[in-house]
C-alpha cells in the first residue's frame, strides 16, 4: 500500500487593511480616544497655563484656581497671596463664575460678589475671603443679573481690604461686561 503525499494546507492570504477595518472599528477607535483624551487634554491644558490664558486684549482667569489656596482669614498679608495672582493687579480679564448677590432688585444690580460655584465653593467649612471676588459696576451704571454660569470681564485689583477684625476682600473688579454662558 503506498500513501500518496498530500502538501499542506497553504496558508490563506491575508486581506489588505482595508478589508480587514471598517466604519465601526474607526467610530468606536474615535469615541475611546475622546473619551481618554479630552480629560487628558484640559488636566494637562489647566496645569501648564497655571489657570491664566492669554487671549491677546484680556486675560481668561480661572476663578477656582485663583481661590484654591489657604490664607489667614484674619491675620494675612498681601504676601499670603501667590505671586502668580497678585501679578494680575490691573489687568483686564474674564472670569467665569456664579454671582451672588443677595441685595439685587429687579434683575439689575450696581454690585455684586463673583465665585466660581455657589454650591461647590465652600464645601469644607465657612467660606473663605479668597472665594469671593468684589465686583462694581461703574457709578450710576447697573447691569442685568442672569442665574447660573456668567462670563464677566474687567479690571481685576488685586489688594487686602480689612474690616476691624479680619481681612474683608483681595480681589475687587471693575465691572465691563456680563453674559451668561
Amino acid at each position: 500500500m503506498e500513501i500518496a503525499y498530500q502538501a499542506p494546507p497553504s496558508t490563506p492570504l491575508k486581506r489588505p487593511l482595508s478589508q480587514r477595518i471598517n466604519f465601526r472599528m474607526i467610530f468606536f477607535a474615535a469615541v475611546v480616544l475622546f473619551l481618554l483624551g479630552s480629560p487628558v487634554y484640559i488636566f494637562l491644558s489647566e496645569k501648564l497655563t497655571g489657570g491664566i490664558r492669554n487671549r491677546g486684549d484680556y486675560l481668561e482667569v480661572d476663578l477656582k484656581a485663583m481661590s484654591s489656596f489657604e490664607m489667614d482669614q484674619v491675620a494675612a498679608t498681601i504676601n499670603d497671596i501667590p505671586e502668580k495672582w497678585r501679578a494680575l493687579d490691573g489687568k483686564r480679564v474674564a472670569l467665569e463664575g456664579e454671582i451672588y448677590s443677595p441685595y439685587e432688585s429687579g434683575g439689575q444690580v450696581g454690585g455684586f460678589q463673583l465665585v466660581y460655584s455657589i454650591a461647590k465653593c465652600c464645601m469644607q467649612g465657612p467660606p473663605k475671603v479668597q472665594h469671593f471676588v468684589d465686583s462694581k459696576v461703574e457709578k450710576g451704571k447697573k447691569v442685568a443679573v442672569y442665574g447660573g454660569l456668567v462670563r464677566v470681564m474687567g479690571k481685576l485689583h488685586v489688594k487686602l481690604l480689612r474690616d476691624e477684625d479680619r481681612v474683608k476682600s483681595i480681589y475687587q473688579l471693575e465691572v465691563e461686561s456680563i453674559e451668561p454662558t
